[in-house]
């Protein structure tokens, strides 16, 4: 990966605060039913125009195609399930063909659809590992060649999309680092530019958009006056108009960035637009067509579409209804068979290759790090893994579940293993629903069958506290931050594996505090037991907890910034050694001391995204213990790569592996993909887990018969299976957190 050079664009950002401008009213013209939506695109067609919109649902994930001149519901036209879906294009003239282009986030594959159909065109193709957050199209009027943009966590890879002997294919042509993770992206074509902005971000950033393999040079187009939630581009007879979303508002700008007007949503309370474009062909609805959004509001989730006709003309603004996205200019392509059509024919002298492929005509191809030792490359930057690795260039090693959870609640987050004082066998695995529908925990056995669901106001992270001391009882008790009320929540474990109630089990934070993440420490100094809780502003705060008239109690005790001010959620304490690990998602695994006292202006980073082994996003931390405090690991999961790295738990946390969960077809139970939070205990739990147990969160609980359940499952691995039998030996198999 390239890091381009961002530099600070000349323009007169805030030039235009000092012209008045006019603020008008755009009313929602229409609106779907419910859809967990994120992103919209378009599909020109004059007799059938239709709105695309993703569905990031769990078992109705992919998309949904309305028409978009069918009146005020948007009757729906088509719904196609590979997935859970947040990203979806559309392109035109490939092949002579109008394509729908979507990627999934439980495989990470690319999807091709055709676009009056909708019927997938092919198998999926191009995987590519990663957190994705935009994605953008960009058709050449010089050439006639089709580009897309994707981004992620501070990276964005622009490929070449093509039909090569009838056969569509989607081509790296290099990946370059971006300032921020890009949640939104538009191409303007009078300005020949890319742009795009950051999530609770009001900046926007530009860069060409160029057939060339040079790294970008990214500059800063201007500031808005709000968070950005959405950009597109209006494309103009002449020169072309920036769409800025903002909560409830749409912001028109030149492509100078100078303002020219507000459009004020209406129609219904408490709006939150995002995943903006444009329809701008006239329609028997709406002659000068109509701008397009994600919705959420007081109503429901969906999406919406707004006139274009009203506010155009009460701005000033021109518009033109002629665009045609299918005309170019000529058809003078710089991929050429000079450079194997694997690269842009510069000057008639040289060819530029694309990521892959080498040589003074292209021809050869490589991958990156030579397929980790751990595989053949058969194409440019593409592997054939070796049997028990695969993942990023077959860097990760292959373990698979021997179980999982029953299907239990709505969006699963966390799990945590409570070891029992009767019978290690008899342990339980502690999970969390966070979303509105189940929210709560539920309690399973070693063999995943629910025993236990109990409400609790939607909690995030669960952690488990041994041993506490309630008076003249000793008690086991399990912890989350709850988000519903913004409180950390506590419910006691009994001896006997089951969750219930216990006074004092609703604990303030402070005013105007979101949590978001927590764990547990219990000093060996002190013997205190203290909490951590954190929001995603990385603020933490450190709480000691105590038994107080029959009743627990917390005193806060601590607050500092975790990481470097990026969002935070997963974290482990390490005991022994005194210190709470940190994920900060989009940074990397940080060290802090946990006393109270111990200083917390500056940690020590354990591991970084770009270190070679550190993909984002970064999130559920947990420790496996050894006999000492310099024997044990620990696990981090990554998101974005479905993988999890393990480190050593002694500093300075030497790298040991990163596996991936693959699906254990004998069993019919699936592979793990995007991964929130983890746990790991090293103890033997009976027969069931005599080497240990790793418990994950899956983002996607794929059902055996087909199809995605709505309702969340947790996967069971042998810690066994991912240590090797050295590596074992650093753990404490016997291991009694009561003991400790």
């Amino acid at each position: 990966m390239r890091s381009p050079r961002l530099v600070t664009a000349s323009l007169a950002i805030c030039a235009a605060v000092a012209v008045a401008t006019l603020e008008v009213d755009l009313p929602i013209s229409a609106r779907t039913g419910e859809v967990d939506s994120e992103f919209t695109a378009v599909v020109y067609d004059a007799a059938h125009p239709l709105l695309v919109g993703n569905d990031g649902g769990a078992s109705t994930g992919g998309f949904h195609l309305f028409d978009l001149d069918g009146g005020y519901s948007l009757p729906e036209m088509k719904h196609e399930t590979p997935g859970r879906t947040k990203l979806v294009t559309t392109v035109y003239g490939i092949g002579g063909r109008d394509l729908i282009v979507t990627i999934a986030q439980p495989d990470s594959y690319f999807r091709l659809y055709d676009a009056s159909t909708a019927k997938q065109v092919g198998e999926p193709i191009a995987r590519t590992l990663g957190d994705w957050s935009a994605l953008c199209a960009w058709k050449s009027r010089n050439s006639g060649e089709q580009y897309l943009y994707l981004f992620g966590k501070h990276q964005a890879v622009h490929f070449l999309l093509r039909r090569v002997n009838g056969t569509f294919e989607i081509v790296e042509v290099q990946t370059f680092d971006t300032p921020v993770e890009a949640s939104s992206c538009a191409v303007s074509l009078s300005a020949q530019s890319v742009y795009f902005s950051g999530d609770d971000d009001p900046t926007v950033y530009t860069f060409d958009a160029a057939e060339s393999t040079a790294v970008p040079q990214i500059s800063v187009l201007g500031e808005a006056d709000d968070e950005v939630t959405g950009l597109a581009a209006y494309i103009g007879l002449e020169s072309d108009y920036l769409l800025v979303a903002q909560e409830d508002s749409i912001v028109v700008y030149n492509s100078s960035f100078a303002l020219l007007g507000f459009m004020k949503l209406s129609g219904e309370d408490e709006i939150e637009i995002q995943g903006l474009n444009v329809y701008q062909a006239p329609m028997q609805n709406y002659s000068a067509g109509v701008v397009t959004y994600a919705i959420d509001s007081d109503a429901r989730k969906g999406f919406a579409v707004s006139s274009l006709d009203a506010a155009f003309d009460e701005l000033g603004l021109e518009t033109n209804t002629v665009y045609d996205p299918r005309k170019i200019s000529n058809s003078s392509t710089p991929v050429r068979a000079q450079c194997n059509f694997s690269g842009f024919y510069r000057n008639r002298t040289s060819c530029l290759c694309f990521a892959g492929f080498e040589g003074a005509n292209c021809a050869s191809f490589t991958c990156r790090d030579d397929c980790s030792a751990h595989g053949t490359c058969v194409d440019a930057n593409s592997c054939e893994c070796d049997e028990g690795w695969g993942g990023l260039d077959c860097a990760f090693k292959v373990v698979e579940p021997v179980a999982e959870t029953d299907a239990n609640g709505g969006d699963g987050d966390d799990p945590a293993i409570w070891i029992s004082p009767i019978n290690k066998s008899e342990s339980r695995i502690i999970t969390t629903t966070k979303s509105e529908e189940g929210a709560g925990f539920g309690v399973f056995d070693l063999g995943g069958k629910k025993l236990q669901t109990i409400e609790a106001g939607e909690p995030n992270n669960v952690d488990v506290i041994y041993n506490f001391q309630a008076g003249n009882r000793t008690i086991d008790i399990i912890y989350a931050a709850c988000r519903e009320d913004e409180t950390m929540c506590f419910f006691e474990m009994t001896a006997n594996g089951t969750l219930q109630t216990i006074a004092g089990g609703t604990q303030p934070t402070k005013d105007d505090y979101k949590v978001y993440g927590s764990c547990v420490y219990r000093s060996r100094k002190t013997g205190k037991q203290y909490l951590f809780v954190n929001a995603k502003t990385a603020e933490y705060l450190q709480f000691e907890l105590t038994w107080v008239d029959n009743a627990l109690q917390t005193t806060l005790v601590r607050n500092f910034t975790g990481g470097s001010g990026g969002q935070v959620e997963g974290c482990v304490s390490d005991e022994a050694n005194g210190w709470v690990i940190i994920g900060e998602e989009p940074r990397g695994l940080w060290r802090y001391g946990a006393e109270p006292d111990d200083d917390s202006s500056e940690g020590v980073i354990i591991s970084e995204v770009g270190d070679g082994h550190t993909y984002a996003d970064v999130e559920g931390v947990t420790l496996v213990e050894g006999a000492t405090a310099d024997q044990g690991f620990i696990i981090v999961s990554q998101q974005g790569v479905s993988g999890y790295n393990v480190y050593r738990r002694a500093a300075p946390h030497e790298y040991v592996e990163t596996f991936t969960i693959y699906e254990n077809v004998a069993k019919g139970v699936d592979g793990v993909t995007n991964t929130d939070g983890l746990a790991a205990v090293g103890a033997a739990l009976g027969d069931a887990f005599p080497n240990g147990l790793i418990v994950t969160h899956d983002d996607a609980n794929q059902l055996p018969e087909g199809g995605t359940s709505d309702e969340a499952s947790f996967k069971l691995v042998s810690l066994g299976d991912v240590l090797s039998d050295e590596l074992m030996q650093e753990v404490d198999g016997n291991w009694d957190p009561r003991a400790s």
